[in-house]
């Protein structure tokens, strides 16, 4: 090949305001991915370090961008064109499609961050009914021409014209049905000439025009059909899916072509300089003779091994395996290569960052360290907490034969198999007899907590990823599918009925996978998962039989534990959780949720409190509650000894205390027909009706209910300090933070911090022992953000509640909305993904931001958390580090992830990118 430096190109004719919309191969580099997009930056790097890369020209993402935004190209771009492309002929010594010896190019997409198969590439841009005999005469070989030209006519036909692809498969293969061969590199050079003809007819009657002999305008439409994919449907759904802005726009490389049709000598393959499955070292890949790259990717034809080149082309594979390592030691990861073999003649067509497994992930990072070729700073940038989080889940085996009836929405991944059950009662029973169940609801309350814990996974038919179902499977580490609405869930029969009308019984065995939302008939075999067995104590890094795996991920949270500055909590409402929260790496307890112990065995005296028609009834509820929540406490305490512990007073509505409304009414119905009225029964009724709202989020709950039912907070304030008192009597070393929910202004916090602070000081009496029980609040309404710096003269820290701050911000219930309209939103653009999933930095995230700027102006010393769903999701947890939260506290399963990404968030370096 020639020389860069050969290489002059003419300044074009015309320009917009200075803007450069084409840069050659070799004016670009690895850096310029903005502009280039990663195809075209990549080419340009490979070109600079000399190797062998056919000569092209790269459009640039800003054309692309004026073309969206306008429908039309911009008026400089055609002369730039002309003059890269007569600076390209000159090099090649031919020009574009003439007839003779023609110079034929490929016009491929290429964005910012890859997008596999998303947009759209036409090779053989230049060939027509003259040319082909040219290009036939110059290479001596029929059969490639045609081929060649039969396979521009498909793709642009195809991609250009909008003809529908299997027009042309179903040709083709009337073409080898008729030659009875199997394989398209069997039908010869007539064979093709004939289907050149087929195919023409196709374009000329499907798309209403001839395919065109000009070889500029095939290059010019090329250019714009790439263009116009980048708003195709299949390339905004994978945006979508991976969170990559809408408006970056495509870069366009139109490359000289080189052909691995042209024989056994030739060919095109595909090459990963480690193994993008495990991350091990060797020679990954695949390679197709006498092929073109899109064959490789298409699956027209089996591949052989990459190995396999070294036997065929020993040259090349050698040649090959150099440029590997160079690229490999240049770029400092794993690259995925794509490459073309022309008469033994080895080309560079494309390089890239690869996409990997979460596993290779964590063992390439820690691999590359080793090697001296990154730091452990830059390690912690190639690994994700979403990759640590699907290392954490068993899974199903995905060679079991499956039979598949449903799917909902992904709402807490893991694998989870067991007997089907439809109420709580028969989940517990049949768990403490040994069975393994799935508790199927239509959805979740409280009142299922119980059997969601005996269970092994949790399937509804309703909601979403924030449901109750959801946020509290998460926060258990249990698999959960919501919202599967082609299930038919009859609690009543006790039967599920699936798509097809079969019907799945109680006792009948099936299988969810939380982490793709699938719901099988039967027993899927599960693959436990290393990881968590490592985080949970029971493999060790080092250890004979931990994998290397486990090292890795070892090593990498260590990295990032040294890193951080964010503390890592957890959500944890119980002993059991905290423990096994701590095992994971929490350092304290951010939020426990008290209402989960008034639960089971505690209703009814919950029961009789809300039913208290006097003082005197009501104290004697409250007197026998007491020492129940101070053995949760001491309990607690115990689990996080020496570390901080955040109970949340009362929080919920108290109707959620009470039987449903409808089944209370019915059983009350019942039993008057019989003239066999229960009275508490009734008077059940009548409370339920009485604190009955139309919008309990925004009702009577919180600090509401502190304040109107008397004595219900200093119980729980008196219970905690009395836990504390007799843990320190122990020699233990209690933490306690008393958090007060859903407050507005600061007077609600005044009047129960002063009723606080006497029954503190009345324990501390009683007892001899000094308390430090800190007071702080929950910021989850607006109005608490916005008037933060007044509420922290009466708070010792503030709590980010951002589960219900989202939905007061945003004015909508997360239980509701999910189903009803956000798959909607996020198919418009409106989100970019659930703002109950990823912060909405923009509001809510400003709201956060304000309340903790402002609360620290009034006291310097405030200690900031959140403690909602968003504090263990990585983007999110990048958000309250940059803001200056102390810490985050989320569900024991997501601490790993939580404090993966703070460390990630303290050293992240401007510009790294590995998606």
């Amino acid at each position: 090949m020639s020389e860069n430096k050969d290489l002059q190109v003419a300044e074009p004719a015309t320009s917009v305001e200075g803007v450069k919309f084409v840069y050659d191969f070799t004016e670009g580099n690895k850096d310029l991915k903005d502009l280039l997009g990663g195809k075209g930056a990549n080419l340009a790097e490979m070109t600079n370090l000399g190797l062998p890369v056919p000569p092209g020209f790269t459009i640039t993402t800003e054309a692309c961008k004026v073309y969206l935004d306008s429908g039309e190209e911009p008026a400089a771009l055609r002369d730039e064109v002309s003059a890269h492309l007569d600076a390209l002929e000159r090099r090649m010594g031919k020009k574009l499609g003439q007839a003779d010896d023609p110079l034929l190019v490929s016009v491929r997409s290429g964005a910012k961050f890859s997008m596999p198969g998303m947009m759209d590439t036409v090779l053989n841009i230049g060939l027509s009914d003259k040319s082909v005999q040219g290009l036939a005469a110059q290479a001596g070989d029929d059969r490639f021409a045609w081929d060649s030209y039969r396979r521009l006519i498909q793709m642009f036909g195809k991609t250009v014209l909008g003809v529908d692809g299997e027009l042309f498969e179903d040709a083709l293969e009337a073409a080898k049905t008729a030659k009875k061969v199997t394989v398209d590199t069997e039908l010869e050079a007539a064979d093709l000439k004939k289907l050149v003809t087929r195919f023409k007819r196709i374009v000329k009657t499907e798309a209403g025009r001839d395919f065109p002999q000009d070889p500029r305008e095939q290059m010019d439409l090329a250019v714009k059909a790439v263009f116009d994919s980048w708003n195709g449907d299949r390339a905004k759904l994978y945006r979508r899916q991976e969170r990559i802005p809408h408006d970056l726009g495509t870069a366009v490389n139109i490359c000289s072509m080189v052909f691995g049709n042209l024989g056994p000598d030739s060919g095109t393959g595909v090459a990963f300089t480690r193994d993008p499955a495990s991350g091990h070292q060797g020679v990954y890949g695949d390679y197709l003779q006498n092929a073109q790259g899109e064959d490789v990717v298409a699956g027209i034809r089996n591949t052989v091994p990459l190995a396999e080149l070294e036997k065929i082309d020993k040259k090349s594979y050698d040649q090959l395996l150099q440029i590997m390592e160079t690229l490999e030691n240049h770029y400092k990861d794993l690259c995925d290569i794509e490459f073309t073999i022309e008469r033994g003649q080895l080309w560079m067509l494309q390089t890239r960052v690869g996409k990997r497994t979460a596993g290779a992930a964590f063992r390439i990072a820690t691999q590359l360290v080793d090697q001296g070729l990154i730091d452990e700073t830059e390690a912690l940038q190639r690994v994700t907490g979403a990759q640590l989080a699907q290392l954490m889940f068993p899974r199903f085996d995905e060679d079991a034969k499956v039979e598949k009836v449903g799917r909902g929405i992904a709402a807490s991944p893991g694998a989870a198999v067991g007997k089907a059950v439809f109420d709580s009662y028969t989940a517990v029973k049949w768990s403490r007899s040994g069975e393994k169940v799935i508790l199927v609801r239509r959805e979740t309350n409280p009142d299922d907590l119980d059997g969601m814990i005996a269970a092994e996974g949790i399937l509804t038919s309703r909601g979403g990823k924030t449901s109750h179902a959801a946020v509290v499977a998460r926060g258990m580490g249990k698999t959960c599918v919501c919202g599967a609405e082609e299930l038919e869930v009859d609690t009543k029969r006790r039967r599920m009925t699936v798509p097809g009308g079969h019907v799945v019984e109680e006792g009948d065995v099936i299988s969810i996978d939380g982490s793709s939302g699938k719901v099988y008939l039967g027993e899927v075999p599960v693959v436990p998962s290393p990881v968590v067995e490592y985080f949970e104590g029971r493999m060790h890094a080092g250890a004979d039989d931990a994998d290397e795996l486990v090292e890795a991920v070892h090593r990498i949270m260590a990295f990032a534990d040294r890193k951080r500055r964010l503390r890592v909590r957890a959500n944890a409402d119980n002993a059991e959780d905290a423990l096994r929260a701590r095992r994971f790496g929490a350092q304290g307890i951010g939020l426990c949720r008290t209402e989960h112990m008034f639960l089971g065995d505690r209703r009814e005296l919950v029961e009789r409190l809300i039913l208290a028609d006097t003082e005197t009834e009501r104290e004697e509820s409250l007197k026998q509650l007491l020492p129940l929540q101070k053995k949760d406490f001491v309990e607690l305490f115990e689990a996080m000894d020496g570390l901080p512990v955040t109970i949340r007073l009362l929080d919920p509505p108290l109707h959620e205390f009470l039987p449903d409304i409808t089944e209370l009414s019915v059983r009350v119905a019942l039993a008057e027909a019989r003239k066999d009225s229960n009275e508490n029964d009734l008077r059940l009724l009548q409370a339920v009706h009485r604190l009955h709202e139309q919008n309990p989020m925004l009702g009577l709950r919180g600090v509401r209910l502190g304040l109107v039912i008397p004595g219900l907070f200093t119980m729980q304030v008196r219970a905690i300090a009395e836990a504390a008192a007799e843990r320190k009597n122990a020699k233990g070393d209690p933490r306690a933070e008393i958090m007060i929910p859903l407050v507005g202004t600061v007077q609600e916090l005044e009047i129960v911090r002063e009723e606080a602070d006497e029954v503190i000081a009345e324990v501390e009496a009683a007892t001899g022992v000094a308390l430090k029980l800190s007071i702080g609040t929950m910021i989850e309404l607006p109005r608490a953000a916005l008037t933060a710096g007044q509420i922290a003269e009466a708070a010792e820290f503030f709590s980010f509640g951002t589960n219900d701050l989202t939905q007061t911000v945003w004015g909508f219930s997360r239980d509701d909305v999910e189903a009803s309209f956000f798959t909607a939103y996020l198919e418009k653009g409106i989100f970019g993904v659930s703002p109950f999933e990823t912060i909405d930095k923009d509001g809510v995230g400003s709201l956060v931001a304000a309340a903790a700027k402002a609360g620290r102006e009034t006291r310097p010393d405030l200690k900031l958390g959140v403690c909602g769903e968003h504090g263990g999701d990585p983007e999110s947890v990048h958000f309250f580090h940059e803001v200056g939260l102390d810490y985050v506290s989320c569900s024991p399963f997501r601490i790993p992830v939580a404090r993966l990404e703070a460390g990630r968030a303290a050293t992240q370096s401007q510009g790294s990118d590995h998606r």
